[in-house]
């Protein structure tokens, strides 16, 4: 026997667009329901990235001092290391307003933080282990949608007067609703992993562009999560060359981790992540809402995919809570208004992302490898200086880069800040909540049971 419950916005996904939506509708005081796949926000490779805009948008809703408090990583420029030496191609420091930096967080911490602040509001409900299987239809609108819970297998229909898909750019809903994004070639594909990270270590993260060969290190504290670009479909091929091998390119590329490289036993311990590049011509139907990677995924170049996915949401949330606080569907062409606030400055830095591509990722990687021959033996992180790199010796956009310093706020303000930054509406606003901090314990205080959420 099929459970049914009802909502008036239903939220498929509860990644960064999809909890910034729900906390906004419920303090809209639209009843909302948030349906996550999996039992808490533990994943391992997801992006840490929280950009300026983003920053901004907690202070609106008063977490600004709760998400400060998280353990986190700050980078406020941006500087590479070649072959010939490093240089800075961002500066953070040039962005307006209060926060001129990125900061690198766990995603969970950053989802949990929103998925408390939601919880507070009477209208808001968070299902997990709710995994969406199809959509409910009634005279070719969408109504709801239906979920198989994953503790138990017992099947649930929820029909909603509208349904948002924010789950990512392998969207089930989008999948069951018929629709195909277009996709856009891109040149590579990213492997995933960890390797330890020593107090000596560079703080924030490292950009490595070399011969053939691009590497990424986010700083996690007490480990760095890599990033190794790899041409498109080369994944099998690399594969077969065995775990040596590549343990071999890593420490050529980048000879002060040689340390720790051992620590890949085997290709079990590398994740591939198949990059697309993709956005739906239309990002609705009667009844229905595509935001986020659902409706655009993007490129891992300049880590915009979360910022661009929370200020849809924001969007989302301004145009749609009159409509739904009004009660009856929301008209189709609502749900367009969506689409066009929201399309150009997708579209914006996906043709940035398409030129990077173009211009600089498939150059490095049709490259062949040097071996390290003209490797530099100490790390250059984000953070630091750079400048090491002679200028006559680079590519002519960072000749001009290092030429006018004052060009290197371009990029940082595109990636931190976005073409078209949204801000929470007034009746989404709160003042600053106070940072909760945990109760002292005495030895005869019972042992701490398991939070629901997933904390690390």
């Amino acid at each position: 026997m099929m459970n049914s419950a009802r909502t008036t916005c239903l939220v498929v996904g509860g990644g960064p667009a999809g909890m910034v939506l729900g906390l906004l509708l419920a303090r809209a005081g639209v009843a909302v329901t948030v349906l996550e796949k999996h039992a808490d926000f533990l994943r391992d490779f997801r992006g840490d990235t929280v950009h300026a805009s983003t920053l901004t948008l907690l202070d609106e809703l008063g977490l600004g001092a709760r998400f400060a408090a998280l353990p986190q990583r700050r980078l406020d420029r941006a500087t590479v290391q070649l072959d010939v030496g490093s240089v800075r191609v961002g500066d953070l420091s040039r962005l307006p307003g209060r926060h001129r930096h990125i900061a690198l967080v766990p995603q969970w911490d950053l989802l949990d933080l929103l998925a408390d602040a939601a919880e507070t509001e009477p209208t808001f409900t968070l299902r997990r282990n709710a995994e969406v299987t199809g959509l409910v239809r009634e005279g070719g609108r969408v109504v709801g949608a239906r979920f198989t819970d994953r503790t138990d297998g017992s099947v649930h229909e929820i029909r909603a007067t509208l349904t948002v898909a924010c789950d990512g750019r392998g969207s089930a809903v989008r999948a069951a609703a018929g629709l195909t994004p277009r996709a856009f070639g891109v040149p590579m594909d990213v492997w995933w992993f960890r390797l330890p990270r020593h107090a000596d270590d560079p703080a924030g993260g490292v950009g490595r562009i070399g011969t053939g060969e691009f590497m990424v290190m986010i700083d996690r504290d007490d480990y760095w999560q890599c990033g190794y670009l790899i041409r498109k479909g080369s994944d099998t091929m690399l594969r077969a060359g065995g775990i040596a091998g590549f343990r071999a390119r890593l420490t050529a590329l980048q000879p002060w981790i040689a340390d720790r490289v051992g620590e890949l036993a085997s290709f079990d311990d590398v994740k591939l992540l198949d990059v697309r590049l993709e956005r739906l011509r239309r990002w609705y139907a009667d009844g229905l809402l595509l935001i986020g990677d659902a409706a655009h995924a993007m490129s891992p170049v300049g880590g915009v995919g979360i910022n661009l996915a929370v200020q849809d949401a924001v969007a989302a949330a301004r145009i749609l809570a009159p409509a739904l606080r009004a009660g009856g569907p929301v008209p189709v062409a609502v749900l367009r208004r969506v689409q066009l606030r929201r399309w150009w400055p997708t579209a914006l830095i996906q043709a940035g992302q398409r030129l990077a591509h173009r211009r600089i990722l498939r150059p490095v990687l049709s490259a062949q490898p040097t071996n390290g021959a003209s490797t530099p033996a100490r790390p250059v992180g984000l953070n630091d200086a750079g400048g090491e790199a002679p200028t006559s010796a680079l590519p002519l956009p960072l000749r001009l880069l290092r030429r006018f310093p004052v060009l290197q706020g371009i990029p940082g303000r595109v990636i931190a800040i976005g073409p078209l930054p949204e801000h929470a509406p007034a009746w989404a606003r709160r003042p600053e909540l106070p940072v909760q901090t945990a109760p002292a314990t005495t030895e005869a205080a019972a042992a701490p049971s398991e939070s629901g959420v997933g904390k690390v």
